[in-house]
Parts: C-alpha cells; structure tokens; sequence
C-alpha cells in the first residue's frame, strides 16, 4: 500500500535524526580541542573507502557545524586578541583534518558509479514520486496458509525444497505453527539427518514429512529408542528403514505400543516369531493402524467364510493385506469365486491373490472362459486353469495362453456384457 506524503515527511524527518546523532558518534576517536558537540562526542569522522554513505553524511555534518561555527566568530569578534589566538590552532588543525579528508567529489570515478549505494532518505521527492513508494509487505499476525510465511521463514522454505506439501500440513494448526517456531538448523537438521542414517534417500524425506509432520515434536533420544527396540526384536536395518517408508507413523509410537502390537499378531494369529516379523515387515501399518478391522476379518474369515484357522494362518502370510481389507469386498469376493465358479475352500487357500483382485476382473475372464468353453478349475480334470493364472496375469497372456484367443475377441465379448 503506498505511503502518504505526510508519513513520507515523518519517515525522512526520524532518518535525519538518526542520521545525524549517526555521523556524530563515528567521530569520538578525534576529539578538536575547546570544540566539543553532541555532550561529548566530537565532529571528527570515522571514514572508510567502502561507506560512502558515512563519508556523506559527516559533510553534510560539517558543513552545518561550519555554518554554526562561522555565526558564533560574528558574535564574538569583538574579544581579545588573545582570546582569537587561542581559537588559530584549531581552525589550522581543522584544515589539516580536511586535508587528510579523501574527495568524494574529484576522487569518485566512472568506474565507482556501479557501486553507489541508493539515494539518500534525506533526498528530497516529489509529492507524487512520494505516493508512488511502496511499502514491503509485513509478516501477517495471522493467516490460514503457510504460503504467507514463507518468504520470512528459512525453515519453510527449507521444507518446500525437500519437497513437504505445505498445503497438507497447513490443515493442522498446531503443527503449523511449531514449524513456523522451529529453527531449521537446530530443531530440524538432527531429524533429517537421523532419517538419513536410519536409510531413508533424498527424495523421500519430502513425502515422508508431509505425512509425519508430528515428528519434529518428538524427542530425538526417543526416536533412537524406538529404533533400538526394534533392532532387538532382530529387525535388521533394511527392514527398519522399509517400515519406516510405509508406515510414516511408525517412529511416533511408544516401545510399550510396538511392543504391545507385535504380541498382539503373535498370539492372536498363533504364527512364530520369524513368521509375525516377516508379516509386519511386508505389512508395517499392522503395526500403526486399528485393530479392529483385523479382529472382525479374522472373526469373517473363520465364521462367515468357513475358513480353519491353519488355513487362515497361511493366507494372511502369503497376503497380509487379507487382515485389513474391506469386509464387503471379502465377502462377495468369496461368494462369486466360491458359489458361482465352484472353487472349493482348500484352492482358494492355495491362490489367495483372488482376494487381492478386482472383482470385475474375475467375472470378465470367468464369463469370457465360459463362453469358450474353457471355465475348468478342478485340477483332476485335462485344461485345468488355476486361480493364480486366472488373476495374476495381463489381459494380452491370458487370451494366448489360457483362453486361446485372441485380444480383440476378449474385447468384443466385454462390450456384450
């Protein structure tokens, strides 16, 4: 918003001032005798070749303490001769000084005129280059977007660079505003780098934050803990750092809660200790996620489904995700493959990938095989196709090998449908 000329006027007025008590106090190492202004501090200026603004400043000074010094010599010419006398070696010192002062004017080259600093605020403008002045922008007291604090905080714009989304964080007030407090080389920099040693790469510590943005709130001593723990539980590196990548959340829960929920699987699926391992390492989000979906699938599959529980055990071991997928999905899943295309429990057992799969995807190539005469899964019979080809393979493989036809026949069958 442009500024108006009466606040330009005060804004010039306060930089005078300072300006001036400025120039004042640079000149205290040369004191002039009897000549002493500004209680205390001298006249004499403390000049440097790379501040041509100080240099500026001091004659502007001087020329008005000239000015003021030739006003009292009228007043008082009617001294003593002896009184004058006193008043030469000051003024001969004062042409010494100005001597040994360098010329701004004569001494400033062509070649210096690139490194002028801007005009002076004491420069005087036009009250309509004065409406013209535009003020930077001040940090906002509040806002709903971090965008707004970005280019006042290095810490954000760090983020940005490592790829945090923001917009996502932003969503979540407290967490907003603990970044916009942290100091990225002393709040941020020792989580980056304990991410980078525990194997997570470059490019995923920005996906990885913008999930797990709570973690700069935790204590680093106890993220180190979780770690350890976990390396006791015989997690090696690779599988830490795998888990960590899935589940974001991992690192953010106590060792009695990780330790809690590996029980929990052990138990609760009667597997071993290598096997309930091997299952949160592929499925790491067992560990962070509700438990109650994996209670009530494992009361569908062994109530609803018919499933025993050894073959439970061996389905969820091939296909952890089974403990935490839709319940409707399972159970039409079941019903069509089951009910509709004759497969009896212990073949669904052998290719649990059926759970994994669309169920448009079956009906599609079951239909097209029975239009050919081809729906065979009984494997005591010639032709037999098995579940895992039926499911597994891509559209072009299935016609040529299972269904013996061409893609361009399955596509037209599919339009019928």
């Amino acid at each position: 918003m442009a500024l108006s000329a009466q606040q330009i006027s005060k804004w010039f007025n306060s930089v005078k001032l300072r300006s001036f008590i400025n120039a004042a106090q640079l000149t205290k190492q040369f004191p002039r005798p009897g000549r002493t202004l500004l209680n205390g501090f001298s006249a004499q200026p403390q000049l440097s070749s790379d501040n041509c603004f100080l240099q500026w400043g001091y004659k502007t000074y001087r020329s008005s303490s000239l000015r003021n010094s030739s006003q009292s010599t009228n007043s008082s010419r009617q001294e003593s001769n002896s009184a004058q006398s006193t008043l030469l070696p000051v003024v001969n010192e004062q042409s010494e000084i100005t001597q040994e002062l360098p010329s701004f004017d004569s001494e400033l080259s062509l070649e210096d005129l690139d490194d002028l600093p801007p005009l002076s605020p004491l420069q005087q403008v036009s009250e309509e280059e004065a409406i013209q002045i535009i003020a930077d922008p001040l940090l906002p007291p509040a806002s709903f977007t971090l965008r707004d604090y970005v280019d006042h905080s290095e810490t954000l714009q760090k983020l940005v660079l490592l790829g945090v989304d923001l917009s996502k964080i932003e969503k979540h007030p407290d967490t907003a505003n603990l970044l916009l407090r942290l100091d990225f080389e002393k709040d941020i920099k020792p989580i980056l780098l304990f991410l980078k040693d525990l194997g997570l790469e470059d490019n995923q510590l920005g996906g990885f934050l913008t999930k797990n943005y709570a973690i700069f709130s935790e204590d680093l001593e106890n993220l180190e803990t979780r770690v350890a723990y976990l390396q006791s539980k015989n997690f090696s590196k690779a599988d830490i750092a795998q888990m960590v990548r899935k589940a974001p959340f991992l690192l953010s829960f106590s060792v009695e809660r990780l330790d809690n929920r590996l029980g929990f699987f052990q138990k609760e699926l009667e597997l071993s200790v290598k096997k309930t391992r091997d299952l949160v390492v592929r499925l790491p989000r067992l560990l962070t996620g509700s438990l109650e979906p994996v209670k009530e699938n494992m009361k569908v599959y062994r109530l609803e489904l018919g499933f025993k529980h050894n073959e439970i055990q061996h389905m969820i071991t091939r296909i952890p995700k089974m403990l935490t997928a839709n319940k409707r999905k399972l159970t039409k899943t079941f019903d069509y493959v089951h009910n509709v295309m004759n497969i009896p429990h212990h073949l669904i057992v052998k290719f649990p990938q059926v759970f994994n799969t669309r169920l448009f995807k079956v009906k599609d190539r079951h239909l097209f095989l029975a239009y050919l005469g081809r729906a065979q899964y009984d494997p005591a019979k010639p032709n037999y196709i098995s579940l895992d080809k039926l499911v597994s393979i891509p559209d072009e493989v299935f016609c040529e090998e299972i269904a013996k036809a061409s893609i361009q026949d399955f596509e037209k069958f599919l339009k019928t449908l």
